[in-house]
């Protein structure tokens, strides 16, 4: 019998096709430990580097046991416990569950989120007995996505330690730019709040003024990337983000 029939090619084809779907998925199964642990990696790494603390020649995990996570009731702006402890809340899926989130009205909504966890995930420095820096996750839409980072705060709970982001689509060399070095380091110093304790850190258009204590530039040609972190940031520096939380531990009440 001739192999050029149609029969055989379609048979050869879908053998091909069962074989290969069998080999992805068995590496995507056997891969799949070794992906999440990275991922993890990869997101301590962030936190690291948001405070200041990443140092590329060691191991982030020893890195990382300098860091406390903790668990925040963001209504009353205080230390909350969960079943499971801190390993095993996902803030994240919470803010999409309507029984674990609150969905915020359209004017107080300015990072665009929709909805905010209840619970927030927050990771503390301390040095003997005190706090060094507070490291808050944030998160807010940019042109084409959500970003989602790390705002690092001093001592005082005001002095902005550092700034990054772990996950966005922003367009590569425009709003992208928000992953640049020089860029982040323009937050290193800044206030967060100002002395009459509104939010005054914020993201102008063009070049901050020199000396100021609360504005940073904005990314050249990336303007609604640019305006969505000075939302965000607004948003978790705000009542509706971390502001009640920062009064509270400022003052030994949270």
């Amino acid at each position: 019998m001739s192999n050029d029939t149609v029969g055989k090619t379609v048979g050869v084809a879908l053998a091909l096709c069962i074989v290969c779907s069998v080999v992805v998925s068995t590496a995507a199964v056997m891969l799949k430990p070794a992906q999440v642990a990275n991922k993890e990696v990869d997101f301590k790494r962030n936190i690291l580097a948001a405070a200041g603390m990443l140092d590329p020649g060691k191991k982030v995990e020893d890195q990382f046991s300098a860091i406390t996570t903790k668990l925040v009731d963001m209504e009353s702006g205080t230390f909350t416990d969960l079943p499971g402890g801190p390993e095993a809340y996902d803030q994240r899926k919470a803010s999409k569950d309507p029984a674990l989130s609150t969905k915020l009205p359209a004017n107080l909504d300015v990072a665009k989120i929709k909805r905010r966890a209840n619970v927030a995930e927050i990771y503390v420095v301390e040095k003997e007995g005190k706090i060094e820096t507070v490291i808050l996750p944030i998160k807010g839409y940019g042109l084409w996505s959500t970003l989602y980072g790390f705002l690092a705060l001093g001592p005082d709970l005001n002095t902005v330690v550092g700034l990054g982001f772990y996950e966005h689509a922003e367009t590569p060399g425009l709003g992208g730019e928000v992953d640049n070095p020089n860029w982040k380091a323009l937050w290193v110093g800044k206030k967060a709040y100002t002395d009459e304790g509104k939010v005054g850190l914020t993201v102008v258009k063009g070049q901050a003024p020199a000396g100021s204590d609360h504005q940073v530039d904005g990314l050249s040609g990336a303007t609604l990337t640019s305006k969505g972190v000075d939302n965000l940031i607004h948003f978790w520096l705000s009542e509706q983000g971390y502001a009640k939380f920062l009064s509270n531990l400022k003052n030994g009440e949270a």
